[in-house]
């Protein structure tokens, strides 16, 4: 046996002690007199004083035996004295909670009775034993922070699903979730609880109060004056909400926190005064030598001496001593502070071989199933002692228990058994180990001495955002916040220290090179981890209990990220020719060839078992695989049964239903262990089981290999086999990139980060707003106190009395960020984050070189690009800067072409992951560097872009894609250079971070290519143009119905509300509205032509659809006391964005595109066609420069003579509405006018306007002085333009406008239904 680590395997038949290599003379037992000196030495009879030690009798092995007997049974309690400690209480010795009458509602009840989860409204149980005299206490340990009652209850108490423990006169609760007490009425007590408290419940029936403690500190007597006398007992009692959970201690093991009161449930005296004085005698042993020449001493420091008389003695002693470690209270009181012990003299791990040494006496001297028990309840006190431990500032305990974890795991027999051990230390319940919980009571967690000064940002811009510069600092601020860095570091160190244990253990756990016991314990390790996966992806949303919580994975994925890569660059030091951790990918091959099972995950090209039909030819001839056609047969049939196969696991009835393979509930919740839950209701008390049985676990999917199944040889390969790399396509490069098992590891690590981690990410931002929040609070209360009048003093006070609660939230805030930001946002968190971003986007190209292999990649890779580049940008600063990152353009490059290329990939066919797709390329555009690196991608990548951007909107989502080409234009437009809207300044935006609140910064480049495709593609132009056109009709006339509902709803006498929701989807209306117009003016802008050359067939058809759906807006829009107007002076809630300005000067960018910058010649048929629509009103041009008035000319009164018009937006209603009550009269409402928004608009656009208007009043004038042609000779669709088409071959004729647009739809003449074959220009003859 080595004398350090655990790597070497012992059996009972070679076993040697490491020391007999050091002392060769040592062979054989000892002579009588020695080994009698030696056996009285490590077994001192009470009895005896050392005065009569030379008239003791000679003591040999044969002896030992009853000698050991006696001295165990002395001190013994007897049974009279058994009897006596039980007074005061009834009920069973062994106390549970209450599983077959004591309970109301649903509730998860572990598997010995001591762990709870609610699963209804409000559940309550009790336990099994009540208490009448004296004083008696048990501990609850927290497992989630909600709304629970923990106390005491009388058998009298009938609790329903609104009322629990606490709300019936005999029962009496602490709720630290609200922070009060309850009995019928309520009151303020204690303080709040979180995840890993430990509460107290102390009763006191010689006095009649109950007293509360929380983490062994007294919260005060809750209750006095309690309800006693006969007939009345006290059951230990919860009421909890849903998904909440505990465990309660009643005695089972030993009470962490010790008071004058005694347990609920005896600890096992006898058994525990034999565990000590055995455990006395192993520590003689240690420490006492055998020397033949000088003979037994004492020696400074524990170890094994290599005599085999030891061991023989040790065999004596774990007689009696292998029975007592089964039992979960001795191994925790007994057993688990002996080892602590040893290890508390500091050091590494290493340096403490005993431990190791008495593991492997634990496998030689202890039956299997002894040593089994003993080390599966030593894993789980340790568990629950690491996680219920306090904080405090130098994380002593934490170190403590994981020094003690590290040590154990690295004997190799223990650290195999505990992997493979179902129940004890899976990856679910290790996960345990790698989180380092969030204190949040910072004074507890002694974070004032660590961080004594406090500090945060205290310069804001108007958009609340901090603009910190360091030259502007004042000399104190200066000081402080070194301070607080100073302290953050400090914070940090200690931190650093756990988290290198965490890395540790995993990196013990990932070990590949201990086969001398068997199975190695990384491809145990790895199995378990893909089994854990499995049951947080396939639980999600369904029973949410069986789900690890996304803290604990955060942590767990940034350790299992460091040991992997320290794994993955050892190997490249030996195989050179390997990939660095640095250019690490997970290789398409693994998507497709089965050897990796994804558990019905989504895939780019859907479901896996419809890709092995479609693209078996593919995966025949680019990997060489061949799917047997009996196995698609086989999946398809899987497929059809999927819902009956799964209907048991699916059906939360009973402990089978509940315990099985994917809806095990949770395992955290209570750190009991838990094995087959059982599931509690009102409606059902015994146990009900499904009515099918689960599928085995071990039952081999036809779609893939089985987890529990696979060896090393499945997953590393062999000669000839390529193990997880089997089916390499061609495009793959043939070189070694790793081990194949840290292949799947990072994979899982990828799929951890999708399932939660991102999202706790998002969730811990939150903390760092409400800094912000209190700081430009406590700011604005400072500017208050200074402007405060001498003559209010009763305001000064006020203000200066919240100036102090501010100022201690920030104390307590910072201190409490400065925590998170160690553990969840540093540097070295934030390069985890990196890596596994180019991990994605590297996998994600070598999957897309495979071309039609690329739908087998699932879709979380996607997903994990996008939300890792999102939280690296949103969630890690200001700490930390995304632009300080090694190779940051380029990877920003990467994921723009990405982006780029897949957002209408053919191959992908999920609609959210395509939504996703789509969103975050508009997101990217949003931001300068980001728009850069997609300027960056290669030309082909834009053009192509560019081209899907161009698609026609119909029959896909187009708003995201409409939004993209606003951002690209932003920037450029007629007064479009503004970040937030003019009416919104005075405003705080909800969030400065959204990508719609970012300066405008648009790309030229992106816009010539743009140019050039609508310019070149003259189809492509027309039916992107019609579909932008379609959806402006449409949601403008969507958005003027809402407003007219709101304004009906306005206008009624009684009190109403408008709908919420409606407010929202009006406001959504008018903004795509608004950037529908803003396309438009891109477009005439960038290539005028389509519109104004009417030598392109669609041209002129475009033209006047384009001023007919202008002048409807404007009309909607100007119109003087119209609804419009109404409904903006509103101002409800959630229509903020509508107002005059978006919208008219978008529309006035267009007009003066084609009336003031294009060439005379576009200029004219521009005019004449704007002119020509029936609908054109130049009092709305005058209302644009705030010039229209009741008398603004004789066109103006074109509303009351022109006859209702349906229009491409409905009914034009001529009469005006009447106004609500309340509206301002024309002459005090201040007319919109451009002139009045100088910041926004330059004044040469303002000159441009001046043109325009004055252009269009000469043209009016003029077209008015023509002569009007006859009636005869107007289109007899629209009466507005002259005939000019003649239709083919019925010969009905129209103007060019009304036809174009009928044949867009329908091929039917108008009037006679023949089927039109073709249309012809018509001109009337000279002599009619």
């Amino acid at each position: 046996m080595s004398s350090k680590g655990g790597g070497t395997a012992l059996t009972r038949r070679n076993y040697r002690l490491a020391s007999d290599t050091d002392k060769p003379k040592a062979t054989g037992i000892v002579n009588e007199k020695l080994l009698s000196d030696y056996l009285h030495h490590v077994f001192p009879s009470t009895k005896q004083g050392p005065a009569l030690a030379s008239l003791r009798k000679p003591l040999g092995f044969q002896e030992l035996g009853a000698h050991l007997e006696r001295l165990l049974s002395e001190g013994e309690p007897t049974e009279d004295t058994r009897d006596q400690l039980i007074e005061g209480r009834l009920g069973p010795q062994t106390v549970v909670l209450d599983h077959t009458s004591g309970f109301e509602g649903l509730l998860f009840v572990d598997d010995d009775l001591l762990g709870v989860i609610g699963h209804s409204n409000f559940s309550s149980i009790r336990a099994t034993t009540c208490v009448y005299k004296g004083k008696w206490a048990y501990e609850v340990l927290i497992s989630s922070q909600g709304l629970m009652q923990i106390g005491w209850c009388t058998l009298n108490c009938r609790f329903n699903q609104e009322e629990g423990v606490g709300d019936t006169p005999d029962s009496y609760a602490y709720d630290g979730n609200r922070v009060r007490k309850w009995n019928v009425t309520t009151t303020n007590y204690g303080k709040s609880w979180a995840a890993g408290d430990i509460v107290s419940c102390l009763i006191d029936l010689d006095e009649g109060t109950i007293t509360f403690c929380l983490n062994g500190q007294s919260l005060g007597t809750a209750f006095t004056n309690i309800k006693m006398g006969p007939g009345i007992a006290y059951f230990p009692a919860i009421s909890l909400s849903f998904k909440e959970s505990v465990a309660f201690n009643f005695g089972s093991r030993p009470l962490r926190y010790l008071f004058s009161y005694l347990p609920l449930q005896n600890p096992p005296t006898a058994d525990l005064l034999k565990a000590q004085k055995l455990l006395g005698y192993i520590k003689t042993v240690l420490s006492t030598s055998i020397d033949t020449q000088v003979g037994v001493q004492d020696c400074a420091s524990w170890r094994l001496h290599g005599e085999p008389t030891v061991l023989i003695t040790l065999a004596h002693i774990f007689n009696h001593f292998a029975p007592l470690m089964c039992k979960v209270y001795l191994v925790e009181d007994v057993l688990m502070s002996f080892l602590l012990g040893i290890l508390e003299g500091g050091g590494s791990v290493d340096e403490h071989p005993l431990i190791q040494q008495l593991l492997d006496l634990f496998w030689l001297l202890m039956e299997d199933y002894e040593v089994n028990e003993c080390l599966k309840q030593l894993m789980m006190s340790l568990l629950r002692a690491y996680r219920f431990s306090p904080i405090i500032p130098d994380l002593g305990f934490q170190i403590h228990y994981l020094r003690l974890t590290t040590a154990i795991l690295r004997h190799e027999k223990s650290r195999k058994y505990l992997l493979s051990n179902k129940f004890t230390f899976d990856v679910l319940r290790s996960v345990v180990f790698f989180y380092i919980k969030t204190p949040l009571r910072v004074k507890e967690a002694g974070l004032e001495e660590l961080i004594p000064t406090t500090w945060w940002p205290t310069r804001f811009d108007k958009e609340g955002k901090d603009e910190r510069d360091p030259k502007d600092e004042t000399a104190d601020e200066r000081l402080r916040r070194r301070a607080y860095e100073r302290g953050c570091q400090r914070l940090k160190k200690r931190i650093e220290v756990v988290e290198e244990l965490q890395v540790q253990i995993l990196r013990l756990l990932l070990n590949n090179k201990d086969k001398g016991t068997g199975e190695a314990s990384r491809y145990i390790f790895l199995n378990k981890f893909r089994k854990f996966l499995q049951e947080n992806a396939s639980n999600r949303g369904q029973h949410p209990t069986a789900l690890c919580p996304p803290e604990y994975m955060v942590c767990f994925l940034h350790r299992l990220i460091t040991a992997v890569r320290t794994y993955w660059d050892d190997g490249k030091r030996k195989s050179p020719g390997s990939v660095n951790s640095e250019e690490a990918y997970v290789p398409p091959q693994l998507f497709y060839n089965g050897k990796v099972d994804y558990f019905d995950l989504q895939r780019l090209g859907g479901l896996l078992s419809h890709l092995k039909k479609t693209l078996k030819d593919d995966l025949a001839s680019k990997a060489n695989i061949i799917i047997d056609p009996a196995e698609i047969q086989a999946t398809s049939m899987d497929d059809l049964d999927e819902d009956e196969e799964s209907g048991a696991a699916q059906r939360p009835f009973g402990a089978a239903a509940m315990g099985g393979a994917l809806a095990r509930p949770s395992w955290l919740s209570s750190p009991t262990l838990g094995r087959a839950n059982r599931f509690l209701s009102t409606a059902a008390v015994s146990l009900m089981t499904p009515r099918r049985p689960l599928a085995p676990p071990e039952k081999v999917k036809v779609r893939t290999l089985a987890v529990e199944q696979r060896t090393e040889e499945d997953i590393e390969g062999s000669h000839g086999n390529d193990g997880l790399l089997l089916g390499r396509p061609l495009e793959e490069p043939d070189q070694p990139i790793a081990e194949k098992s840290l292949l799947e590891i990072v994979d899982g690590i990828v799929m951890m980060y999708n399932l939660s981690v991102h999202q706790q990410l998002g969730k811990m931002v939150v903390v760092s707003d409400d800094v912000h929040e209190y700081a430009v609070a406590l700011k604005d209360t400072e500017e208050k106190i200074a402007r405060c009048p001498a003559r209010r003093p009763d305001i000064l006070e006020e203000l200066q009395k919240s100036q102090k609660v501010f100022a201690e939230k920030l104390n307590h805030l910072s201190r409490r960020l400065a925590w998170i930001n160690a553990t969840i946002y540093s540097k070295e968190k934030m390069l985890d984050v990196y890596w596994l971003l180019r991990v994605c986007i590297r996998t994600i190209e070598h999957a897309d070189n495979t071309g039609s292999l690329f739908a087998f990649a699932p879709e979380f890779y996607l997903n994990v690009a996008m939300n890792a580049y999102s939280a690296l940008k949103n969630y890690f600063s200001p700490a930390n800067s995304m632009e300080e990152l090694p190779g940051y353009e380029e990877t920003l490059t990467q994921l723009a072409a990405i982006l780029a290329k897949h957002f209408a990939d053919p191959r992908i066919v999920g609609t959210d992951i395509k939504d996703s797709l789509m969103q975050a390329l508009a997101s990217y555009v949003c931001y300068p560097q980001s728009l850069r690196a997609v300027e960056r991608i290669p030309e082909e990548q834009r053009v192509a872009m560019m081209r899907n951007l161009l698609a026609p909107y119909e029959q896909r989502p187009w708003a995201q894609t409409n939004w993209i080409l606003v951002r690209l234009w932003r920037g450029c437009g007629f007064g479009y250079r503004y970040t937030r809207l003019p009416h919104l300044l005075k405003t705080k935006p909800e969030d400065a971070n959204l990508p719609s609140l970012q300066k405008p910064c648009p790309s030229l480049l992106l816009q010539r290519h743009m140019a050039e495709l609508l310019s070149m593609d003259k189809d492509m132009a027309a039916s992107f143009l019609n579909s932008v056109l379609n959806q402006l009709n449409w949601a403008f006339s969507e958005f003027i119905g809402m407003i007219q509902e709101i304004q009906q709803a306005a206008e009624r006498p009684e009190r109403n509300f408008v709908d919420t929701r409606q407010l929202k989807v009006c406001a959504t209306c008018f903004d795509l509205s608004v950037s529908l117009l803003r396309v438009l003016e891109m477009t005439v802008t960038l290539v005028p032509e389509i519109f104004l050359d009417w030598s392109r067939p669609s041209a002129e058809l475009l033209l006047r659809r384009l001023a007919q759906l202008l002048n409807q807006v404007l009309n909607r829009v100007t119109a003087e006391r119209n609804l419009f107007d109404r409904v903006v002076n509103l101002r409800l809630p959630g229509l903020e964005s509508v107002d005059h300005y978006p919208i008219l000067v978008a529309v006035t960018g267009i007009l003066v595109r084609i009336l003031v910058d294009g060439e005379r010649q576009g200029i004219s048929r521009a005019a004449s066609v704007l002119l020509s629509d029936p609908c054109f009103q130049l009092h709305s041009i005058q209302h644009l420069l705030g010039e229209g008035g009741e008398a603004s000319g004789s066109t103006s009164v074109a509303t009351s003579t022109i006859p209702p018009v349906v229009g491409p937006l409905g009914p034009t209603v001529a009469a005006s509405i009447p106004s609500a009550p309340g509206t301002m009269a024309p002459a005090d409402r201040k007319h919109f006018s451009l002139h009045a928004y100088t910041d926004y608009i330059s004044e040469e656009e303002e000159r441009k306007v001046e043109r325009m208007l004055a252009f269009l009043t000469e043209e009016s004038k003029q077209a008015a002085a023509s002569t009007p042609t006859s009636e005869e000779d107007l289109c007899p669709i629209c009466y507005a333009h002259s005939i000019s088409a003649i239709f083919k071959p019925c010969s009905h004729k129209s103007c060019k406008a009304c036809i174009n647009q009928h044949l867009m739809n329908n091929k039917d003449c108008f009037f006679c239904k023949a089927t039109i074959t073709g249309v012809e220009d018509y001109s009337k003859p000279a002599g009619s």
